[in-house]
């Protein structure tokens, strides 16, 4: 997993959409993970209701080029997916350091 990317992607959710923000990340997710290149993901919740993100999506990928690939694919399959009032941003990192084990979508932490 050499050239592989993460992708960290931020959700500012207006109130009372966090539901429908979910399901419609669940939509995506479900389709993401069956494209070539998926490795795994997590999504977190701020535990601030008031904080500016309400939701941080963190993805791996095999390379940058199946991430957009794979992406471009969902924008067809699932145009206009987010609710409405939900800013998403996402980006595209490599990893030069970690203290973490390999094994990204391994449940318990490790």
């Amino acid at each position: 997993m050499h050239n592989s990317v993460v992708l960290i992607n931020t959700f500012e959710v207006p109130q009372g959409k966090e539901a429908e923000t979910l399901a419609a990340w669940q939509k995506s997710r479900d389709f993401l993970k069956t494209q070539p290149g998926y490795i795994g993901t997590r999504l977190h919740q701020n535990i601030d209701p008031n904080g500016k993100y309400h939701f941080v999506n963190v993805a791996r990928w095999r390379s940058a080029e199946e991430f957009k690939a794979a992406t471009a694919q969902m924008r067809q399959a699932l145009p206009d997916n987010m609710p409405e009032g939900v800013t998403a941003s996402p980006d595209l990192f490599k990893v030069i350091e970690s203290d973490m084990q390999r094994g990204f979508g391994r449940r318990g932490g490790k």
